[in-house]
């Protein structure tokens, strides 16, 4: 073959290696949720390559034995082609300088190996490896659509080999998955926080967000309740005026109808001014109950499900321990002072 087109055919070589290179470390790196957004929403040639990253995150497994296979035939292929003919362009050049000829061969071989093997690590792995951890949602969209295409000819081999990998794992016990594993515990993403916001990779408001929503996902209603003694309350054969004064002396809209130990529900200080003859017993709406162990993130989810701004807090024996506000429950969130009801 000729020597130049050994070199082009190597220099091809090493760019193909250095995209399965970033392909693999893109589909590794990528975050899904970004990928699933592109894919619902921009360009016609973005939802395209989104929706291939989004498929090639689906099928991990066959996405990395494809990336595997084509960096091992780049390499091989390298080893071939580009080490002899970088060889050969060294052997004159050697003479020239006076090596006997049974040395000539020997040095220009292990040169033209010192070569390859420098180019095939700094261009062929590391920068395309550093590239896509840089930017792995944008190398993902630009390697996608390629990839698949090389993907689609290779399935057929990619599957046996696939299938050869996992029966051997599961001779000893491990049961391969086809998805990458990104659950982490709230300990665990606390820990990640703290250190991000150490090194600098998170600013402050976005440390402290991302604090509180770590700290607020393990807190229960009973933490952020108001004690039912000291929610503003009337009884339920109450006229206006007291009514009215309830709510001003509390600085919430809405009181508690109560009779005996019983909670009735809640009535809106409006509803006392629109129709004064209406008892609050007749205006009292019912709320939500909530367990007093329920955590903020449900308790909040159920109140949005009711369209209630406001809950009774119970335990297990189903006696009323407490009233909770929407505000209440976003308040160690937003890190806020609970609004009026």
């Amino acid at each position: 073959m000729n020597i130049w087109l050994s070199l082009l055919i190597g220099v091809l070589l090493l760019a193909g290696n250095g995209f399965f290179v970033a392909a693999e470390f893109a589909l590794v790196s990528a975050r899904r949720h970004r990928l699933e957004q592109l894919a619902a929403g921009g360009g016609r040639v973005v939802r395209s390559a989104a929706r291939t990253a989004v498929r090639g995150v689906r099928e991990l497994s066959l996405m990395l034995a494809g990336a595997q296979l084509g960096i091992t035939l780049c390499t091989l292929g390298l080893g071939v082609v580009a080490e002899p003919a970088i060889a050969h362009l060294l052997e004159p050049l050697l003479s020239a300088v006076g090596l006997p000829p049974a040395a000539q061969h020997p040095i220009a071989f292990v040169i033209a190996l010192a070569i390859v093997t420098f180019l095939h690590m700094v261009v062929g792995e590391m920068a395309p490896k550093s590239w896509a951890l840089t930017a792995p949602d944008r190398a993902a969209l630009w390697l996608a659509l390629p990839f698949q295409g090389f993907l689609v000819v290779m399935r057929p081999v990619l599957r046996v080999l696939n299938a050869a990998t996992n029966g051997l794992l599961r001779l000893v016990g491990v049961h391969a998955r086809d998805e990458l594993g990104v659950s982490r515990t709230s300990g665990q993403l606390a820990i990640l926080v703290a250190e991000s916001g150490r090194m600098g990779l998170l600013d402050r408001e976005e440390h402290d967000l991302l604090t509180r929503a770590l700290r607020v996902e393990s807190m229960t209603v009973e933490r952020v309740m108001v004690p039912i003694s000291a929610a503003a309350s009337v009884p339920a054969d109450a006229g206006t005026p007291e009514v009215l004064e309830a709510a001003r002396r509390s600085g919430h809209l809405r009181v508690l109808v109560t009779e005996g130990d019983r909670v009735l529900g809640v009535v809106h200080a409006r509803e006392a001014l629109v129709d004064p003859e209406c008892s609050p017993r007749e205006a009292a709406r019912s709320l939500p109950r909530l367990p007093c162990s329920m955590p903020v993130i449900q308790a909040v989810s159920d109140l949005r499900e009711a369209r209630s701004q406001l809950g009774l807090v119970v335990r297990p024996d189903g006696r009323v321990v407490g009233l909770v506000s929407l505000s209440d429950l976003l308040g160690p969130l937003l890190d806020t002072a609970p609004a009026a009801a």
